[in-house]
């Protein structure tokens, strides 16, 4: 991988190099355990969420600073992943429909205004009569 970038291990490197931290030390500090921090710094682990809020908190940065970094080297790797390449240019891009989806026409209109007239007639019938009945007794 080239690394034309900065990388969220060079970037931690520099600023434990500047504050005179070591891993243990910053673990300490941030909550995190030495050998986590260990495993950003010599590249083998990446930066997660919980990570850049500390790691920025602690540093007085923006948490997107660590995620940006972090996602240049995942998309860094996706490039030079030859199988994902390789699915990706059997992947089309989608059309949209030329034609509008299936328009209800007037009729079915019709037909459904019809059918829910006679639902509300037939829901107050019943009603009506039991009313009429209650007033009776």
């Amino acid at each position: 991988m080239s690394k034309s970038f900065k990388t969220p291990a060079s970037a931690l490197n520099s600023l434990m190099k500047e504050y005179q931290l070591n891993p243990f030390c910053l673990s300490r500090q941030i909550g995190l355990s030495a050998s986590a921090v260990r495993q950003i710094v010599i590249g083998e682990s990446g930066i997660t969420i919980p990570t850049a809020l500390r790691l920025a908190k602690f540093f007085g940065q923006c948490p997107s600073y660590w995620l940006d970094l972090q996602l240049q080297v995942d998309m860094q790797e996706a490039a030079a992943d030859k199988k994902l390449q390789s699915a990706l240019k059997s992947i089309s891009k989608v059309k949209k429909p030329s034609a509008p989806a299936k328009a209800i026409t007037k009729d079915k209109m019709a037909k459904r205004s019809s059918i829910s007239e006679k639902r509300k007639q037939a829901a107050k019938a019943p009603g009506a009569k039991q009313a009429a009945r209650k007033r009776v007794k």
